[in-house]
């Protein structure tokens, strides 16, 4: 039996998400400060961000963009950014969001599969969005730099009136972001304006944010995580989000302590600084109430060494691209931390062997269920993948259902535990090993500041965990290090989850959401 939100079911609007973001817009709200800046060092106002995105559509509608069309857009997290994305909403056309470190070739490849009409880029970024563009077969016309005299200063001295549009918003494509797999070529996610629509109002029905709240948006806003909480929510909901372009701890926490940030959105790796960086204690943090940690799995010890140290809630959320994101909010002050608690409104959940495809049930006394594949149910859930019939099959077995890829196991009351993902577990001798579990316990020793776990080949069939380390700035990577280290672990799991390798090295390779890219390691 599929485990239920515990919240109110949703009812989500049918509008698109122009109309959801500025159709409410009250004149009480018109002149609160909407987005600070951090890069250009500007404040605008909820009243001309809606004009600029007002004029920005208006001028791409000028240059022939039209309902449906895909627009490409990297940016780093900007004003620029949102005004770029909410203009290609507001003409109803596609926007697909581009990786910001992604090369060249990787940006024609997604110019040539989602079929974008227009690349949207800053000059500042250098030569990589014209050689992409020649890459792709677009013409240096069909590049717009936003950051020059003839980008978004032009469109707002232009001020062209965007046509009126309609179109149905339960099949209307939004977005296509490029979901981040780890192997392969990654595939265009079909998101509708329902999906997104719907994934903000389960978020909104929470009362996680409000209107008081400033909010730190240091999550890129082209993975769907950024998107939906930062440069779409916080417009939603009235709230203030500071766009900064990268993580850089000292000004995380100096724009903290400045403009008095009230609530984050987080990734383990920050979560990690928080609780150990000596540096944090140099900063006023007094007004930061939450964070939200998402995009990778949050150990339960270090969400409570960041809530001790700075005296906030630290909530786990869960989601993946193919849910717009979210799906999965922690709440209970009385749960592990570690839980990525039970679904949001509108969503259901259930484990499924990923062998014999029975459905794993919730215990009947105290404990955890057997792991499997967690599957998610809901509205905002996508459309498919683009072009690849083959792979949204398998994504979508029916019924509604979308097979995350992620491992978990559930308590008796429904409440989820990711345990790792399906293609990440290590098998030592019959056994699983998950990653996550030994990182975890690694990460809870003080000598370390960073850690990765993979299975390593020993030349037969068989894996041994391994560990990649990054220790603290004063502390000796050498043998009685790694002994000390191989020990410790050994003392708080299973036998046949003990380390029995470690590498020292200088960083961790991650995603820009802050997921540890173990392949990379596994091909080391």
């Amino acid at each position: 039996m599929p485990v239920t939100s515990e919240h109110s079911e949703v009812r989500v609007p049918g509008v698109g998400l122009y109309e959801y973001l500025y159709g409410s817009l009250a004149p009480a709200d018109e002149d609160r400060t909407a987005v600070i800046d951090l890069a250009e060092g500007t404040e605008t106002s909820f009243s001309t961000l809606r004009t600029h995105v007002d004029s920005a559509a208006g001028w791409l509608a000028r240059r022939g963009i039209r309902k449906g069309d895909v627009i490409a857009l990297q940016c780093p997290n900007s004003e620029s950014f949102i005004v770029a994305a909410h203009a290609v909403w507001r003409l109803g056309a596609v926007l697909t969001p581009v990786e910001l470190l992604a090369t060249p070739r990787t940006v024609a490849h997604q110019i040539t599969d989602s079929g974008a009409k227009l690349l949207l880029t800053l000059a500042g970024l250098g030569d990589g969005g014209e050689e992409a563009a020649e890459l792709a077969g677009l013409s240096a016309d069909q590049v717009v730099h936003l950051d020059t005299g003839r980008g978004l200063n032009q469109m707002y001295a232009e001020r062209n009136t965007p046509p009126v549009v309609d179109f149905d918003p339960a099949t209307h494509l939004a977005a296509l972001p490029y979901s981040a797999g780890t192997t392969g070529l990654p595939k265009g996610v079909r998101l509708t304006h329902r999906n997104l629509v719907a994934n903000m109002a389960q978020i909104e029905g929470t009362g996680l944010v409000g209107r008081d709240d400033v909010i730190f948006g240091v999550l890129p806003f082209f993975h769907i995580y950024g998107l939906t909480v930062l440069a779409n929510l916080s417009v939603r909901l009235r709230a203030t989000v500071i766009a900064a372009p990268r993580f850089q701890l000292r000004t995380f926490l100096r724009s903290h302590e400045d403009y008095k940030v009230t609530f984050s959105f987080i990734a383990p790796p920050v979560a990690v600084s928080l609780a150990k960086d000596a540096s944090v204690a140099d900063y006023d943090l007094s007004a930061l109430r939450a964070v939200v940690s998402g995009a990778a799995p949050l150990d339960d010890r270090l969400a409570r060494a960041v809530e001790d140290r700075l005296g906030i809630r630290v909530y786990q959320g869960y989601g993946l691209t193919e849910a717009s994101p979210v799906t999965h909010m922690n709440f209970d002050d009385d749960l592990s931390r570690g839980s990525i608690g039970r679904p949001v409104a509108g969503t259901s959940h259930q484990i499924i062997d990923p062998d014999t495809r029975a459905e794993i049930l919730p215990p009947t006394d105290g404990g955890l269920s057997d792991a499997g594949e967690l599957w998610v149910r809901g509205p905002q859930v996508m459309d498919g993948y683009l072009g690849d019939d083959e792979a949204t099959a398998a994504a979508l077995p029916g019924d509604g259902w979308l097979r995350t890829g992620d491992i978990a196991r559930q308590d008796a009351d429904g409440n989820a535990f990711i345990v790792d993902r399906l293609k990440d577990i290590i098998k030592y001798k019959g056994h699983q090993v998950p990653p996550a579990e030994l990182e975890a316990v690694l990460l809870s020793h003080p000598a370390v500041a960073d850690v990765a776990v993979v299975g390593a080949r020993t030349g037969t069939a068989d894996e041994i965990p391994r560990a990649f380390i990054v220790t603290q700035p004063d502390v000796t990577a050498d043998d009685a290090l790694a002994t000390e280290l191989t020990d410790y672990v050994a003392a708080r799991v299973e036998p046949y989850k003990r380390i029995r390798d470690i590498r020292f090295t200088t960083q961790i390779p991650k995603s820009t959401t802050g997921k540890i890219l173990h392949h990379e390691l596994r091909e080391d």
